[in-house]
C-alpha cells in the first residue's frame, strides 16, 4: 500500500500555497466538509500540504511547523533547524541524542544522515505527528533509531542519564509546549544530560512569551546559557551547558566551525559569531546588573 493510498488527498483549498493537501482521514471522507474545516481553522489534525517541490506539516493555516524539500529531504530547509545543529560546535561526536518533538522529522533525518553512529531516540505526544512520519521519509525505526509517543516532560523523568544532546522542539497550535517550559523539566534536563551535554531549545514568537522559560533554563544551569537568534526565521534558538565553568574558547571554535562546514554542508562559522556575539552580550549585561 502506497503512501498516497493510507491518506487523503484533495486538492489544496489555500490560495496561492500548495497544490494538495494529505491528511490521516479515511477513503470515505467528505472532501467538501474536509475543504470547510480547512478553511475556518477548525481541523482538529496535523496536515500535509504539498506544492510539487516542498513538503509542509500544519497544526492550522497561520504557521508552517515543519518543511522538506522532495529532492532533499534529509536536508535542513528551515534555518532554525540548521541553528540548532550548532550544538555540534560544543559536541562535535555525540554518541546518545534524544529529540522531543517529531515535526517533519527534520533534525531526525539530518542527525541520522550525519551523525550515523549517534544513537537517537525521537519523543512525541501526537500520535498524529508521528502516523505522518512517512509523508517526510523519517525512516522507519532500527538499532540507531527509535520514536516514541510519549510525553516528554515523562520520558525525561524516567529516561537513564547521560544524553550528549536533548534538543527541544515542541510545538502544538498554541505554541510552545507548556508542560516543557517549566522548572521541573529544565531540572530534569539537566540531570540527564552528560558532563559534557548540551541543551538546545528553539524558542519561536513573541520574545516576552519565553522571556520566563529562559530565566529558569538561566538559573537551572547557572548561567551557562546562550540565546542567539535567527532572523530569517523570527526565531530565537537557546544553548545550555552542563560542564561546571563552561567557558568557550573562540579561537579553537572558529577552526572547529569551518571543519564542520566542510563536513556537513551548513554555516557553522555564521552560527559561531552569532553565538559568540550573544555570549558577550550576554555576559555584560549580567555583569552591569551584578553592579548595579
Amino acid at each position: 500500500m502506497t503512501l498516497a493510498t493510507r491518506l487523503f488527498e484533495l486538492p489544496s483549498p489555500f490560495y496561492a500555497h500548495g497544490n494538495r493537501v494529505l491528511m490521516l482521514e479515511p477513503p470515505s471522507a467528505d472532501a467538501c466538509e474536509l475543504r470547510t474545516q480547512l478553511l475556518a481553522d477548525t481541523y482538529a489534525r496535523p496536515y500535509v500540504v504539498e506544492d510539487g517541490e516542498r513538503r509542509y506539516l500544519h497544526f492550522d493555516r497561520s504557521l508552517i511547523q515543519s518543511a522538506m524539500r522532495l529532492a532533499a529531504p534529509n536536508a535542513l530547509d528551515v534555518r532554525y533547524t540548521q541553528k540548532m545543529m550548532s550544538f555540534l560546535l560544543f559536541q562535535p561526536r555525540p554518541r546518545r541524542i534524544v529529540l522531543i518533538g517529531l515535526g517533519g522529522g527534520s533534525l531526525v533525518k539530518f542527525c541520522r544522515c550525519r551523525l550515523p553512529a549517534a544513537q537517537l531516540v525521537v519523543v512525541d505526544n501526537n500520535p498524529d505527528v508521528i502516523a505522518l512520519r512517512e509523508a517526510f521519509y523519517v525512516p522507519p525505526d532500527g538499532p540507531g533509531l527509535q520514536v516514541l509517543e510519549a510525553d516528554g516532560a515523562d520520558y525525561l523523568a524516567r529516561v537513564d542519564k547521560g544524553i550528549d544532546v536533548l534538543l527541544v522542539d515542541a510545538f502544538d497550535r498554541r505554541g510552545y509546549a507548556a508542560g516543557l517550559a517549566g522548572q521541573e523539566f529544565f531540572e530534569a534536563a539537566k540531570a540527564r544530560l552528560a558532563g559534557g551535554g548540551v541543551l538546545v531549545v528553539n524558542l519561536a514568537g513573541d520574545r516576552a512569551a519565553y522571556a520566563g522559560l529562559v530565566g529558569t533554563v538561566m538559573q537551572i544551569f547557572d548561567d551557562q546559557v546562550i540565546v542567539f537568534p535567527v532572523r530569517e526565521d523570527d526565531n530565537h534558538v537557546l544553548l545550555a551547558f552542563r560542564q561546571a565553568g563552561f567557558e568557550p574558547n573562540w579561537r579553537r571554535l572558529r577552526n572547529l566551525a569551518k571543519e564542520l562546514r566542510a563536513r556537513h554542508g551548513l554555516d557553522f562559522p555564521g552560527f559561531l559569531d552569532r553565538i559568540e556575539r550573544a555570549a558577550k552580550l550576554g555576559l555584560a549585561r549580567r555583569e552591569a546588573e551584578r553592579g548595579r
